[in-house]
């Protein structure tokens, strides 16, 4: 048991190792060697042979590298004194084989599902394509490391988009990320400094770069209307060119008509991780009371110009001013459903949610593994999602390559999975359809034309 803060005494989340490591920089570098797990309640922390049951599921393009994962994880020791004993090489791989066995065999443990026999089978759509409403896929940021900066290598993005069956994403850059970092709780990123007068804007002319950089190298399209949209995602991956918070704008809103002619922006986030000129976010305390005047502005010009509004990161105070002042349909790309969100939660009420339905916009679900424990219960959130503001408000945001924790979500070739979980959550063909592009591509008809 290598729990990834060597400080805890107690984890739900850690790495099931061949040989326990001196310390956190000398985890197991064959990832044959490491499971991933994550447990239904948190485990003391000892040197003591564990024995689990969950469910084992293969990873894909996972940024640790790891290529398994045990999610629901829970101890089946008995209650009686531990024996001390640490777990050896021969004793893991036992165990191993023993969670490979049980993950083979039909009803084995609670949870279990048999996909390749029980899941419905996916039916693509010939005619409406499938879009990620909210993607970093193809490591497409800058990176906050600034001996890495825009020299960080892309990863592969037309190849997982063609075998999964993703016709378009919306392929945001950051222009916050050299004053953004993340939070000492690892949970969240945050502001850490002031940018400099020109910062931001330099370093969305440097991402806008790599966005078509990247798109080029994977001979992908970058789709500008709604009929050039429509007319070439069924011969090739395609990419909506999309920014994730106006903070490269720097309160100047010339610079949203310069991003719109010559970097061929056509989705604009307004806030993410900093409270920017346009208003507040919510895992910040409000500053602006919601959506500034500025902000505003910039709406009215997207409206104009024929860019996408996303609401995503903004504060409940933001979108409804927001709805009030767009006369286009607006998108709140990537969170989830609660009840009761917290003070500083990214996830939304339903009334935040009525409010971009209430507009004829689309919300994006996520697969964050915070909310989520796996796939099956991703498609249960977008369910409730859709039993409140209705299937045609639904949509898929990724999120692709933009967490801290690895989601549930994790590459396109999990998409048929995904809308065979959707199909098993009570959906329709046609939801399905719809879920996984066609409200989106309403909006972006409404907004972009």
């Amino acid at each position: 048991m290598t729990p990834l803060d060597r400080s805890a005494l107690k984890v739900d989340y850690f790495l099931l190792s061949v040989d326990e490591p001196c310390c956190g920089g000398c985890l197991q570098a064959n990832p044959l060697s490491c499971i991933e797990v994550f447990a239904t309640q948190p485990f003391t922390v000892t040197g003591d042979m564990l024995r689990l049951r969950g469910r084992l599921q293969p990873l894909f393009e996972d940024p640790a590298g790891w290529i398994y994962r045990l999610v629901d994880a829970f101890d089946l020791r008995p209650a009686s004194p531990p024996s001390h004993q640490s777990i050896g090489r021969r004793a893991f791989l036992a165990s191993s084989a023993a969670l490979g066995l049980a993950a083979c065999v039909p009803g084995r443990f609670a949870g279990y599902r048999d996909d390749a026999s029980e899941a419905p089978q996916w039916q693509p759509s010939t005619t409406s394509p499938t879009i990620d409403m909210h993607s970093h896929a193809g490591r497409v940021i800058v990176s906050r490391d600034p001996l890495v900066g825009a020299n960080r290598p892309f990863v592969p993005l037309s190849e997982p988009m063609r075998a999964g069956g993703m016709n378009v994403i919306c392929l945001a850059i950051v222009t916050d990320t050299t004053v953004t970092h993340v939070s000492s709780d690892r949970k969240r990123f945050e502001a850490w400094r002031t940018p400099q007068p020109g910062e931001l804007y330099a370093l969305g002319k440097t991402e806008f770069a790599r966005a078509h950089a990247l798109v080029a190298r994977e001979k992908m399209r970058v789709v500008t209307t709604a009929a050039s949209l429509q007319a070439q995602a069924f011969s090739g991956p395609c990419a909506i060119i999309a920014a994730e918070g106006g903070d490269f704008l720097e309160g100047n809103i010339n610079a949203l008509d310069e991003a719109f002619t010559q970097h061929q922006l056509r989705h604009l986030q307004l806030t993410h991780y900093r409270v920017n000129e346009l208003g507040d976010i919510q895992t910040e305390p409000p500053v602006h009371g919601g959506l500034t005047d500025f902000g505003a502005d910039v709406i009215r010009r997207c409206n104009r110009l024929g860019i996408v509004v996303d609401v995503a990161h903004g504060t409940y105070a933001l979108v409804k001013r927001a709805a009030s002042t767009s006369t286009k349909p607006l998108v709140l790309s990537h969170t989830a459903l609660s009840t009761h969100p917290g003070a500083r939660s990214r996830l939304i009420s339903p009334d935040h949610a009525r409010a971009i339905a209430d507009t004829g916009g689309v919300i994006g679900v996520w697969p964050s593994s915070g909310t989520f424990s796996d796939i099956h219960a991703m498609a249960e959130g977008v369910k409730r999602m859709a039993d409140v503001v209705g299937v045609e408000h639904v949509g898929l945001g990724s999120d692709m390559l933009g967490f801290i924790s690895p989601p549930v979500f994790r590459s396109y070739e999990q998409l048929p999975s995904l809308a065979s979980a959707l199909l098993s959550a009570g959906f329709t063909q046609n939801d399905v359809t719809q879920i996984l592009g066609a409200n989106y591509l309403r909006v972006f008809t409404e907004s972009v034309g």
